[in-house]
């Protein structure tokens, strides 16, 4: 891919802020140049401090040498100030962007591959990697004109006053860079570690304030507490690691880039006892390379700063990708859904159902039988073999947006954000949430206003499932997929529950995977799975001829009837 549309490759970076940048440019160019001034004032400032005492300047001329002096550095430093400006705004951009395109691959990632990645690697590089990158390429891009230009410009008046001289104080900073570049390996190492103990210390973090409760409730706090403040110290020597070689060299490489001053005192002090210069030649040829010293040892940091930086470059680059097209999801008309030899490769086979608008069909077998999988062969999480039909769409032909418009699922995690039950409902849309929530028998138990924890955390299994479903209800497709959704409540809710699920899903075709089969004599077919093989059938044929299901049937009728 051409590297102006591929936001894996940094110049595509650049390019999206060429706006900003042209000013960036303008502004350090002319600061930049503008440093020049100082050495060449300092100069003329000490020779003429040298008339005034000879006799032949006056001080009005001093003054006034020393008010231009002032003026220039201050117009020479409101020029750095935009420069500054624009160079955060560059910074903040490339973050926002970097950060925008990281989590819009998130957002379209499979739970399977999160849980695979980890919570605490997700966490450092959704953050603390973007960051670091964003900033890498703001140190790159200030230093390309607060070191690159101004060392061209102070070379260029080293060799104007003299060429010998300036070529030979010229071969230390090099050295530096030499010394920069020799340390890519260490400074690269360290930096890895320290990301990856980042990672875990994040994981900690999580897990710590996600299961506080338990942990204090079995009485693991004292072994969680010495686990963590190990993932701390951990991460408190990788720290020092990292930052340790990046902080302590910048002056051993300020001391090679200022051996050259050595030449320049012996060699400038020869020229000025010879009459070839001046005092001020001197002292300006002395504070010019004094600068680019200074400038050289910063670039020699920059090189290790870009380093770390390229770590987590690598680390992110791989979720860096341009988000799908922001759109809304088509709606779908009420269609047939048919699965011909449907199979989940090792756990069943040949499942073969046709459901309509308005049907409910149930799902259910001995535990661990695969009823979820099958499920979940709609979602394609999983590879399937066979066909799954939605009129004469094949499944596997839809986008993931075309997906979402025939599929809703709900299914063992409810997903419950940390915020009001109206905004758990609607998710941004509009809808009568009192009507939804009398619908799953919640109407009594909370309002639209009602707040509720990460996860659903202050309300009960039964009112979150509840809930969830009600989401659901709101947000209906062609094609409904139910998991286990009455699993927390008690036989007169769930019957209720049922009743208005099949009068507000009238258009809609109900999988409803159960391992409760209160309901099922009212389905419009059952799925039974067994040993891998899935059996189509009807409650009442499935009663007669299945032992299995009648048996597990008459103990559940049992049971509640004992009860």
């Amino acid at each position: 891919m051409n590297d102006r549309h591929d936001p894996q490759r940094i110049t595509w970076y650049f390019a999206q802020e060429k706006r900003t940048l042209a000013v960036v440019t303008v502004s350090g160019l002319l600061y930049n140049a503008g440093l020049l001034a100082g050495p060449l004032f300092e100069g003329r400032l000490v020779g003429t401090l040298l008339d005034v005492l000879n006799g032949t300047q006056t001080a009005e001329h001093m003054a006034l040498l020393a008010l231009a002096y002032l003026a220039t550095i201050a117009a020479v430093q409101g020029v750095r100030c935009i420069k500054r400006l624009y160079v955060r705004r560059f910074a903040n951009d490339i973050n926002r962007r970097m950060k925008h395109m990281l989590y819009a691959d998130l957002v379209h990632r499979s739970k399977k591959e999160l849980d695979r990645e980890g919570s605490g690697a997700v966490l450092t590089k959704a953050i603390s990697d973007v960051d670091a990158c964003a900033e890498g390429m703001r140190k790159f891009t200030t230093e390309i004109f607060d070191t690159g230009v101004v060392l061209v410009c102070y070379i260029g008046l080293l060799l104007w006053y003299d060429v010998k001289i300036a070529l030979l104080s010229l071969l230390f900073p090099p050295l530096a860079y030499f010394a920069a570049e020799r340390m890519k390996t260490i400074v690269q190492r360290t930096n890895a570690a320290f990301r990856s103990s980042a990672e875990r210390l994040n994981a900690a973090t999580l897990d710590r304030a996600a299961g506080a409760l338990t942990y204090r409730i079995f009485g693991c706090d004292t072994q969680r507490n010495t686990d963590y403040d190990a993932h701390l110290a951990d991460y408190e020597r990788c720290a020092v690691r990292a930052n340790i070689w990046v902080s302590a060299l910048p002056p051993l490489y300020n001391a090679l880039s200022m051996t050259g001053v050595l030449f320049i005192l012996y060699l400038g002090g020869a020229r000025v006892q010879s009459g070839a210069w001046d005092i001020a030649a001197f002292t300006t040829f002395i504070a010019c390379f004094a600068k680019l010293s200074v400038k050289s040892s910063k670039a020699a940091k920059l090189f290790n700063a870009v380093q770390q930086a390229q770590v987590s470059w690598r680390r992110i680059k791989g979720f860096l990708c341009t988000p799908p097209e922001e759109r809304d999801l088509p709606q779908k008309a009420p269609c047939c859904v048919k699965a011909t030899g449907l199979s989940v490769p090792d756990v069943l086979e040949n499942a073969n159902f046709e459901i309509g608008p308005g049907q409910i069909i149930g799902i259910t077998g001995p535990v661990a039988c695969g009823k979820s999988m099958l499920g979940k062969a709609f979602l394609c999480e999983n590879p399937y073999e066979g066909s799954i039909w939605f009129d004469d769409r094949e499944l596997a032909s839809l986008d993931e947006t075309e997906r979402c418009a025939y599929i809703g699922y709900l299914g063992h995690d409810t997903e419950l954000l940390s915020d009001t039950v109206e905004n758990n409902i609607l998710l941004g849309g509009t809808g009568d949430v009192k009507a939804l929530l009398r619908a799953v028998r919640l109407e009594r138990e909370v309002t639209p206003e009602t707040r509720i924890g990460a996860g659903g955390v202050r309300l009960s299994g039964g009112q979150q499932q509840r809930l969830a479903l009600a989401r659901q209800l709101a947000n209906l497709k062609p094609l409904l997929i139910l998991d286990d959704p009455f699993s927390a409540l008690d036989r007169r809710i769930e019957r209720e529950v049922f009743d208005e699920l099949r009068k507000t899903a009238r258009d809609t075709a109900v999988l409803l995977i159960s391992h409760r089969l209160y309901v099922f004599p009212e389905l419009d077919g059952v799925l039974w799975i067994q040993n891998g093989a899935v059996r189509t059938s009807t409650h009442a044929e499935l009663m007669a001829s299945c032992p299995e299901y009648a048996e597990l049937y008459k103990l559940q009728q049992g049971g509640q009837e004992s009860a």
